[in-house]
């Protein structure tokens, strides 16, 4: 039992995935000591503990992200590069992946980018200027008017730390700190009459969030027989078909996200799927779903060293709809976690006991759970992969007409004056607890206001993740990797900005010197305010 009650920091960020991390490091580059808390064992959020690989744009190799988020993921290739037995042409390939994967141009095991992550934090807590405290999640705030004083955070043994900063960052998944420090959130759809986006329903629907699912990674061992004992629930899962949906969720066929005509995926272990193309532009990739979103691919290694791919499966087949996990009790909460774990190995059983095969045969017995690759004894990922979280009320907030391309078409996105970095990816919205399918919006290449960072009351608590002042609909394009890894690099950036010279966030927006000096300082330290000329998709 630690008897440590309380702590002091310069800026406390409350989440460890990218938009935590990103926060971290771009205030200790500031001089600032940081205190970063971690609700699993490894940092890293979507791209780690979630186990999904990084979901990125078109010209992400070339720009279109922050200087330290390319480090990220050069990191990560040197990381396969030094420790790996790689192939002549895949040492000498500088756009190396890993997994060849169609989802993007750099898949790879979730246990590579923890790894990663954890040497870059590395030298400052060698340094003793960041503090890592993982298994630790918010239970309770202090507020004093329209600041936060102080965080509680719970360990796994039940100790409660108190711990007190002048900043304070909610880089949770799910934004836990917004309802406990009583700043201002909304959740759900918002009305079109409330934001005039033209893919929103007629009335608000806060209850109604885009799926969470559970991901797993699998090899294949042909065979061999790897086959899971039967989930007590399959036969409710076998035969569940959410509304709207074409056929029974567990299986091979469901709508294109684009134009919701519902079509057979293939699905062959080990197969020759041909040449890669990465590229989400030309090839969402989930035609063939083996090498949507493979993690390890045998043609990267050299001869023998593999004896088979491994693939994530984060397919719409996993997502889970009967609930959401955002204001509902802890009781329902867990229900619906262990379902969604339920739901995902029901759809591994299914694979291997039913799933049609080319051959004409049924079922893939030697798919096998690789958990070594997520951290992890029972196979699944350490987290559950979310989506959408609640969002702040922020004095600018981003909705669907300021980037849809079907509105600004050869305008593109609308320029922000308080640019303060930017992103790319169609509006990607999975189907709803409330029982909605997709929602696919092709997008222009879009800023990020810094606006959309700040709350419109309270003064020093900011988002640092998905929790920024988006709608539901425009979090299907800021919730991707490098987006959330751009927002908590700018979170953590002003609050050191605003410590150094004695200022709040409020003061940094709404006058131009100020903001043009942030702006400048953003730019220097390789964060990206505006695109070139170019078209999304």
């Amino acid at each position: 039992m630690s008897s440590e009650t309380a702590t002091t920091t310069d800026i406390l960020v409350v989440g460890g995935g990218l938009g935590g991390v990103a926060a971290a490091l771009a205030a200790l580059r500031r001089g600032r000591s940081v205190l970063l808390t971690e609700e699993t064992d490894w940092i890293g959020g979507q791209l780690t503990s979630q186990g999904v690989p990084p979901d990125e744009h078109t010209w992400i190799e070339r720009f279109g992200s922050t200087r330290s988020y390319r480090e990220l993921r050069e990191n990560i290739r040197a990381y396969y590069r030094t420790w790996y037995p790689l192939a002549d042409w895949a040492r000498d390939a500088r756009d190396l992946n890993p997994g060849q994967g169609r989802v993007s141009r750099l898949c790879h095991e979730p246990r590579a980018g923890a790894a990663v992550l954890e040497a870059m934090v590395a030298p400052w807590i060698a340094a003793g200027r960041l503090r890592v405290l993982y298994r630790h999640r918010p239970v309770a705030a202090s507020v004093d008017g329209d600041r936060v004083t102080a965080v509680v955070v719970e360990g796994p043994d039940g100790d409660r730390l108190e711990v007190r900063a002048p900043y304070v960052l909610d880089a949770t998944e799910l934004g836990d700190l917004l309802p406990l420090t009583g700043t201002e959130h909304v959740t759900g759809f918002e009305s079109r009459h409330d934001t005039g986006e033209p893919s929103a329903p007629d009335e608000a629907q806060p209850d109604n969030m885009q799926a969470f699912s559970w991901v797993f990674a699998v090899d294949h061992r042909a065979g061999e027989d790897h086959t899971v004992d039967r989930p007590a629930g399959y036969a409710a899962w076998r035969e569940y078909q959410p509304p709207k949906w074409p056929n029974p969720l567990i299986s091979l066929r469901a709508p294109d996200p684009r134009t919701l005509e519902p079509f057979e995926r293939a699905f062959l272990p080990n197969g020759d799927t041909g040449p890669v193309v990465a590229d989400q532009s030309k090839d969402p990739g989930d035609r063939e779903l083996w090498a949507f979103r493979r993690i390890v691919s045998r043609s990267v290694f050299r001869p023998g060293f593999a004896d088979s791919d491994v693939t994530v499966v984060n397919w719409p087949m996993i997502d889970y709809l009967p609930g959401p996990l955002i204001g509902v009790s802890d009781e329902e909460r867990d229900k619906h976690l262990a379902g969604a774990r339920e739901l995902s190995m029901s759809m591994l059983y299914w694979l291997q006991t039913e799933a049609p095969r080319p051959d004409g045969g049924t079922g893939w017995p030697g798919l096998r759970l690789r958990g070594d690759v997520m951290g992890t004894t029972d196979g699944l990922a350490k987290a559950p992969y979310i989506r959408e979280s609640r969002r702040i009320l922020s004095r600018r907030r981003v909705v669907e007409q300021d980037l849809s391309l079907a509105v600004r078409g050869d305008a593109g996105a609308v320029e922000y004056r308080d640019s303060v970095g930017v992103g790319m990816y169609r509006i990607d919205l999975h189907p709803s607890t409330g029982g909605d399918t997709y929602i696919d919006v092709a997008s222009s290449p879009f800023q990020i206001p810094l606006g959309a960072l700040l709350p419109q009351r309270v003064r020093n608590l900011l988002p640092a993740g998905k929790n920024i002042g988006t709608t539901h609909i425009t979090n299907g394009c800021y919730r991707l990797h490098p987006v959330e890894w751009n927002v908590g690099e700018v979170a953590g950036a002003l609050a050191a900005h605003c410590m150094a010279g004695g200022l709040e966030p409020g003061q940094v927006h709404e006058q131009g010197d100020r903001l043009a000096a942030f702006q400048d300082e953003l730019a220097a330290d390789g964060v990206e305010l505006a695109w070139p000329t170019i078209k999304g998709y």
